[in-house]
């Protein structure tokens, strides 16, 4: 049995840890994690510490050198894990643990590094792709212990990408882990073939509904990931899109509206109709 801190701030990563260590019999002894987990996640979600177990030891604080370090320390880890944590882990913290410090990415890295991986998806990535590397001070740069991937989901919505994501970290911690608590120090990574993921800016929230079928679903599954983003601007309104599933072919002008709905519109694409889950943003 392994005695594991996590450090996360939205619930869908601690998920993906806890049930892990859960399965293999390991023990999480702390949870670390921030006062807010930020807009990266999902603003509307309850604290993550409102929703993991009570009987979890959490501590909830910024400073990782002055507060988390000594309290890490005294409780004598054989790893940490981090999933969804949005800070540097300073040296101070990943020098401490047994058998050394690992972060779930899910990128392939060394394409994707930063803090917005399902920004491959959006750009056209064909399918869901995850590491699990060797936490170093830089983000994301580490050595490489597991990689898996997968096709895009049948159903390309936020959720099942999710859901794509944390059975595919669920395999690479299965193969990470014991290669760490063994010693292997990883595949290093190819800095000449590493890419950057940062943030959405404004104007990629909303979608063009001038673009192929295929490229609105991909781009607002990327958006939605972790919470609804997408938007789409219809007849000088902007609704906020839940969900997008193919329609039966109609006629119409690229980006207009076909069909009204109670939960939202069918609308025609460049080249096919989608309706669209939407509700005012």
């Amino acid at each position: 049995m392994l005695r594991i801190v996590t450090l996360n701030t939205f619930q869908a990563g601690y998920r993906v840890v806890s049930e892990w260590a859960a399965r293999n019999g390991h023990e999480i002894v702390l949870l670390v994690t921030l006062p807010a987990g930020g807009e990266r996640y999902d603003a509307t979600a309850p604290p993550l510490v409102a929703s993991v177990p009570p009987e979890l030891d959490v501590l909830v604080t910024k400073k990782l050198r002055g507060v988390a370090a000594p309290v890490i320390e005294a409780l004598e880890p054989d790893l940490i894990i981090s999933a969804a944590f949005p800070r540097l882990i300073p040296d101070e913290v990943l020098k401490l643990p047994r058998y050394g410090a690992l972060n779930c990415h899910p990128s392939p890295l060394p394409a994707g590094r930063g803090p917005n991986p399902q920004r491959l998806i959006y750009e056209g990535a064909d399918e869901v792709a995850v590491s699990v590397h060797r936490t170093e001070p830089g983000f994301d740069t580490g050595a490489v212990l597991a990689q898996r991937s997968m096709p895009l989901p049948a159903d390309l919505n936020g959720g099942p990408l999710m859901e794509s994501w944390r059975i595919l970290l669920t395999a690479c911690l299965d193969e990470a882990v014991p290669r760490a608590v063994a010693g292997d120090r990883g595949e290093l990574q190819d800095p000449s073939k590493a890419t950057q993921a940062p943030a959405f800016t404004p104007e990629e929230y909303v979608l063009d509904l001038t673009e192929p079928a295929s490229v609105v679903r991909r781009k607002a599954a990327a958006l939605n990931i972790t919470a609804v983003r997408a938007l789409v601007r219809l007849d000088g309104t902007e609704y906020l899109v839940a969900r997008t599933e193919p329609a039966e072919a109609t006629a119409g002008t690229p980006g207009s509206i076909v069909a009204s709905h109670a939960d939202g519109f069918t609308v025609r694409t460049a080249d096919a109709a989608l309706r669209l889950t939407a509700a005012h943003a």
